[in-house]
Formats: structure tokens, sequence, C-alpha cells
């Protein structure tokens, strides 16, 4: 998952039809390399709820052409009015008229998404922007805690990272009256290795590449990896075709290999997490996303993440009280891409 920042196309709004346009439904969209998620969303009033998603639908991405006809069989099944604005969560840079990204199924134009859809505006948002401004607003009441002995500190910088078909992280940063995000590139930087097993299997992967970005290994298809360069190292057959069957056997304890899969994977990730918290001072806590971790939620907490997360010498001691919660990404993107348009809806520019 890359990093991007928000692209809004389309011609700029005068702040009073801005103003109007904020009350009435929007779409908003969460786009993966494996699902998008989409809603139809209603601003709230000012003395109610701040937004409400009126529809919402999960789509497989790779049983569509392309994004387009995925938003237009969600409009087209939608009762009322048709919504004059979308507001796109998605992995990507983007570059003139078209989203730069490594793990979607087809390209993504700005203008043939206004165009054929008749939609006055369309905004693009980094997904890991639109998670962490879901994170700011709705908190961490549903959330597991996976490490930590400290509060949650929103007064200090906190990190959004998560493993799904690629590696998407940003940073929710205080001040201000709205949350400030930066979104980074964390699942392009190269992955790094501590023990001799790692080591062996960054070798392997770079296959000749002097490049191994994280994503590599902390990701869905990372996870599958990692299990198939175990298998060809302990010389085994590899009984499994995909990330999920390798999960669901290590959760039941059925096959050692896969169970070494998921814990390697784990502690290593405890690993990046520690060096994430002390590159970007997110010392106010950790908030894990993404679609792989909840499906490993008890292995994560049994496995050696935390002890990697803390054993960085000096700053063992901060490290160790960093909080680090587990959330369930399900709606986020979407609920995330709907605050991010909703304070930002009267910051249109041209394209």
């Amino acid at each position: 998952m890359q990093g991007a920042s928000p692209h809004i196309a389309g011609q700029p709004l005068q702040r009073a039809h801005a103003k109007s346009a904020a009350r009435t439904p929007f779409i908003a969209a969460d786009v993966g390399g494996t699902h998008a998620r989409v809603g139809l969303v209603q601003p709230g009033t000012d003395d109610g709820e701040r937004l409400s998603v009126l529809h919402y639908r999960k789509f497989v991405c790779a049983d569509y052409r392309d994004l387009h006809d995925i938003l237009r069989e969600f409009t087209d099944a939608v009762d009322g009015p048709i919504a004059a604005h979308a507001c796109i969560a998605c992995a990507g840079l983007v570059s003139g008229d078209d989203l730069i990204n490594a793990n979607l199924p087809w390209r993504v134009s700005i203008s043939r998404l206004r165009g054929e859809l008749g939609l006055d505006r369309v905004v693009l948002v980094n997904d890991f922007t639109a998670v962490a401004y879901a994170a700011h607003f709705q908190g961490i009441a549903e959330s597991t805690l996976i490490a930590g002995h400290g509060a949650i500190d929103p007064a200090l910088p906190r990190l959004v990272v998560g493993p799904g078909t690629g590696l998407g992280a940003a940073v929710l940063i205080p001040g201000g009256d709205r949350p400030g995000i930066l979104a980074t590139e964390g699942g392009h930087a190269a992955l790094a290795a501590r023990t001799e097993l790692e080591q062996e299997v960054l070798h392997r992967l770079g296959n000749g590449s002097v490049h191994v970005p994280n994503e590599q290994v902390f990701s869905g298809p990372g996870l599958y990896a990692l299990y198939r360069m175990l298998c060809e190292l302990r010389a085994v057959h590899a009984q499994f075709e995909s990330p999920a069957q390798v999960t669901a056997a290590a959760l039941a304890r059925k096959e050692a290999l896969a169970l070494e899969t998921v814990e390697l994977f784990c502690a290593w990730f405890g690993s990046l997490i520690g060096d994430l918290v002390m590159l970007l001072g997110a010392y106010g806590g950790v908030y894990l996303a993404g679609g792989v971790l909840p499906q490993i939620a008890p292995l994560l907490r049994a496995s050696g993440f935390a002890a990697r997360l803390a054993d960085k010498g000096t700053l063992h001691t901060v490290l160790e009280r960093v909080p680090v919660h587990l959330i369930d990404h399900g709606q986020l993107g979407v609920t995330g891409a709907a605050h991010w348009f909703l304070d930002h809806e009267s910051e249109g520019r041209k394209s």
C-alpha cells in the first residue's frame, strides 16, 4: 500500500456551494488490492452524529474489469438521489490523471470516474490516511490490546499501520481542530533482517535484487511467500495454496510449518513496528489494522511481537510501554474517507 497526497479532480467549488454539498449524501469508498468497500454516506447535523452510512457493499476487485464498474453497480442499486461527490481512499500515488499502484488489478482514471459516473467531484486520499482519520474519530472502543502498558496518548503522534494486500502506514499528528495525517511509503521501505533465518529469507526473497520492500513479507501475499520460503529451506512440500490456509492451519495448530510461519511473521513485524515508532516519534500509541492481523489475533498476542518491538537497546523501557491496539479494519476506510471529506470538502482545486 503506498502513500499519496490527497488529490481532487474537478473545478474549484465556491464555499457556499461546498457548504450545501456537505449536507447531501456522497460516496465514500475504500479500495484495496483485494476488496473495494463502498458506502453512501449522509452527513449529520451539527447537534447529532457527524455522519451515517446509508448503504454499504463490499466487492471483490478481481471480479470486475475496473473501479468504474464497481461504483456503477453500487450506485445503480441505491434508491433515491444520486450522489454528486465521491471520496475514494485508495493505495497509490496520483500522477496526472492516473493512480500509480502496484496492488490494484486495473488502472484508475480520475477523469473517467468523474465523467462516466456523472460526478461533479472526485477526491482521492491515501487509504491509510482514511484509516487514521477513522481511528481518530472512532477511537479504540472496539479493539484488542496486543502490547504495551500505557494508555493511548492523543497529545503525541500515533502510528496506524496494517498488512493487507500490501502494507499501509500513516501517522496521526496532534494539534489543530482536525487531525493531521502524515501518509508514508512504509510498505516500500527496505525490509531489514535481524536473525540468521530472517537474513536467509531476505536473501532468497531478493533473488538478486538489492531492494526488498517491507510488504513483500508484511502482507497477505507476503505471509504466503514466507511460508513457501520456509518450505524451501526445510526441504518440505508445501501443503497450502493460500495465506488463508496457512493461517487457518496455524490457528488450529495442525501443522508445525504453518505455525512457524505465523510466529516468524509476527515477531519480524514487531521489529518493524518498533523501528517505525522511533523513526516517526509515534510514542502516543499504535493502531494495527489491515486484513491480515485480525485473522491471527490470538497468535499475534502469544508471539514474539511485543518483545521484538521493544528490543531496541536504550529505548527498551520507553517502547515496552507504548500501547499497541488491534482494530478491525472493516468499514474504517469508508468512514475515514467520509470524515476526511467532511473536513476538506471546501478545499477543491483544479487537477
